[in-house]
């Protein structure tokens, strides 16, 4: 009898995997599929300064449809382990409530989606494959990770037709939202000049606080956009202000900001970093300003709605009796790397207590999100896709 969604969460919850670290998260999860029939294997991908990633690509089939889970067993740190109830990494359950580090980011989801796939294919023969990319890196950089395991696939000649993250994505009730899209996400760093001086001899001295109102002005004025059906309005956001001069008497030298630009599919980065630069040019004339941008692999996305995202609803609707609703809010996931390949939505639980001390899932969401995976499985293998 194949293990139940709890079972597999505990177990994955007991690997103190902080990114970038695995503690045998991967080859555990590995030798179950292959127990079941699964063909696996781990593969580690690297890349100068970054730490190596182990990541894991699983398959039971070889035929067409190709339905794929997706999602990662890294966790972020727990912090402070002596202010949760539970050990992060024990796996707890109490109250009704599955307790850990990674319990709802996302060691619950991947383990409905790994117990629902067991069951389903435990029920029989099936026309198509199941199959599973999971990575260590999602937490951290996203470098050795899921870009790199999926480009890694599509060079052996997987392929892949429809995909579900397990992120969680329920908001207040397991299955009432899912993504079926993502901001961007662009960092930038912009730096006002000026020269530094005492400040009773301004005149020898060029203070670039004084351009400070103007840079912020031009940076949040007007909107970036105005948001579409399917997306919000783009949002920058400055999230620090340094002048780098504890001194009274000092006039300071230079301005350093911080922004981060959370855009929809309006703009690409390119398009998003001439338009930052060109409002500050007409802002801030003259050479008194460096821009700079940090490098972005996250950019908008949309899975319209459609055949798919109608099934995962309808999956959700026959569960738990609810039908959901699709979003594109909410920060940067792997979504974004595997649109690529296929069709991609974000199904998983309540989201509440993500990265959270007292990390939580109710075991009812757990077994519940396992039935609607199993249920988008038989819908899925009982259709036509062409």
């Amino acid at each position: 009898m194949p293990p139940s969604a709890v079972d597999i969460a505990r177990a994955l919850i007991a690997f103190p995997s902080v990114t970038p670290a695995d503690a045998g998260a991967l080859p555990w999860l590995r030798d179950i599929l292959a127990r079941h029939g699964f063909s696996v294997e781990l593969v580690t991908f690297s890349a100068s300064g970054t730490p190596d990633v182990l990541n894991l690509y699983a398959r039971l089939g070889t035929e067409r449809p190709n339905f794929a889970f997706a999602g990662h067993t890294d966790v972020v740190p727990p912090g402070d382990a002596r202010r949760w109830r539970f050990d992060p990494f024990r796996g707890e359950v109490a109250d009704g409530f599955l307790w850990g580090r990674g319990a709802a980011d996302m060691k619950g989801g991947l383990a409905a989606a790994v117990a629902a796939a067991l069951s389903f294919a435990a029920r029989g023969p099936f026309s198509g494959s199941i199959s599973f990319l999971v990575t260590g890196d999602e937490e951290g950089q996203a470098v050795n990770g899921t870009a790199k395991l999926l480009d890694w696939a599509l060079e052996k000649g997987e392929r892949f037709d429809h995909c579900v993250v397990g992120e969680p994505t329920s908001v207040e009730a397991l299955g009432d939202t899912i993504k079926n899209g993502r901001r961007g996400s662009l960092n930038g760093r912009l730096v006002l000049n000026g020269k530094q001086g005492h400040v009773a001899y301004p005149d020898l001295a060029d203070n670039p606080v004084r351009r400070l109102a103007r840079a912020l002005v031009a940076l949040f004025s007007p909107r970036l956009d105005r948001g579409s059906a399917d997306f919000a309005p783009s949002n920058l956001e400055v999230v620090s202000v340094d002048v780098g001069n504890p001194a009274p008497n000092v006039i300071p030298g230079e301005v350093r900001l911080l922004f981060n630009v959370r855009f929809n599919d309006a703009w690409t980065p390119a398009t998003l970093e001439a338009e930052i630069r060109r409002r500050l040019e007409a802002a801030l004339p003259g050479k008194t300003f460096a821009l700079s941008f940090d490098p972005t692999n996250a950019v908008a996305f949309l899975t319209p709605r459609g055949p798919f995202t109608d099934l995962v609803e309808e999956a959700v609707a026959d569960v738990t009796g609810r039908r959901p609703r699709l979003s594109t809010a909410g920060g940067t996931s792997d979504a974004r790397f595997l649109k690529n390949a296929c069709p991609v939505v974000e199904l998983g639980l309540v989201n509440a207590t993500i990265h959270a001390v007292d990390e939580r899932v109710a075991l009812s969401d757990l077994e519940g999100l396992a039935r609607i995976y199993e249920r988008a499985l038989k819908l899925y293998f009982a259709r036509r896709w062409g």
